[in-house]
């Protein structure tokens, strides 16, 4: 299988025909093996009906259908798990992707050896207030923060060596941070490549304004957890001595001033330092035991996907 191409959609009724047959049409003269995998994540239209018949016609469309709407992250970490293909594709299902940058960025994988492609779409269609400008601050944080030298972060048009999308795991949120994902995990020659982006043809986008705010969320989340996610000891138990430090300082302080410089004066509990000794101190053992818990938690963390499988086509479990 030389290629797999996952399509997180909802409600995407109008576009997933047309999406196919461009696909298809791409491919097929170039003679690729290659499977369409279509994640329906709770659409409420005919979207499904319309994957179902695509299925039962042409054997290389597979899909799975998601009991509720889980999001697409956990739309792609559905897809990455079929994933058969060596170089894998995602894209979105509303046409704005262009399937005919697919073989160029199989080429990238295949010839030039990047185990991560990003798209980027230089020129957009969206609206510069609601998307182009929120985008470019965005992407602008993400890559002073991860250190990943993308332009696009968000472009849902990315190639990927199998290897990669097999390692990682893409949960929460995190699909807008995948090269981030990638490069912790040890996959360092990441691309980029100019993509033509369309303008959408059919319904509305389905993100809001409050995406970017999720984004930034996430992108803290994310640099917590690429430098602390293993280790969490080192953030909590640093900090967590410093606390103690500095509440042993102002009870050290406070106990040779009463014992051998102010002895009546006032009582040690109605002093300043001694409310801030107390607060440093129980923060102090706060803070240790918050590490020494995300150990623990570490330790036995069993991972289980955090959505669930309605329906299946074309797919052996």
């Amino acid at each position: 299988m030389n290629l797999s191409i996952v399509i997180p959609l909802l409600n995407e009724e109008e576009s997933l025909t047309e999406l196919y047959h461009w696909i298809a049409n791409t491919l097929q003269p170039d003679g690729f093996l290659y499977e369409i995998i279509f994640i329906d994540d709770g659409s409420t239209d005919g979207s499904w009906e319309i994957i179902d018949t695509l299925a039962s016609q042409h054997p290389e469309v597979k899909a799975i259908r998601f009991l509720k709407n889980f999001g697409k992250s956990q739309a792609l970490h559905a897809g990455f798990a079929l994933a058969k293909g060596d170089v894998v594709i995602t894209m979105d299902a509303d046409l704005q992707d262009n399937p005919e940058e697919i073989p160029e960025l199989y080429q990238m994988i295949t010839e030039q050896g990047y185990d991560l492609v990003s798209g980027w779409k230089k020129k957009r269609f969206d609206s510069v207030v609601s998307k182009n400008m929120p985008s470019k601050l965005f992407n602008f944080a993400a890559r002073k923060t991860s250190g990943v030298k993308l332009n696009d972060f968000n472009c849902g048009l990315k190639a990927y060596k199998k290897d990669v999308i097999k390692t990682i795991e893409v949960t929460g949120e995190m699909h807008r941070y995948i090269p981030v994902l990638a490069k912790n995990a040890g996959f360092n020659k990441i691309g980029e490549k100019v993509v033509q982006h369309q303008a959408r043809k059919y319904g509305t986008t389905k993100f809001g304004a409050e995406r970017f705010i999720r984004g930034f969320l996430d992108l803290i989340t994310i640099w917590f957890v690429s430098r602390f996610g293993k280790r969490p000891m080192h953030l909590f138990g640093a900090w967590g001595a410093v606390m103690l430090f500095v509440g042993f300082c102002f009870a050290l302080y406070l106990g040779i001033d009463k014992l051998f410089i102010n002895k009546t004066g006032r009582l040690i509990a109605e002093r300043p330092e001694f409310f801030i000794a107390l607060t440093a101190m129980i923060l102090g053992t706060q803070l240790f035991l918050a590490g020494f818990i995300g150990e623990l938690i570490l330790r036995n963390k069993k991972d289980s996907p955090n959505y669930r499988i309605k329906e299946r086509r074309n797919v052996v479990v």
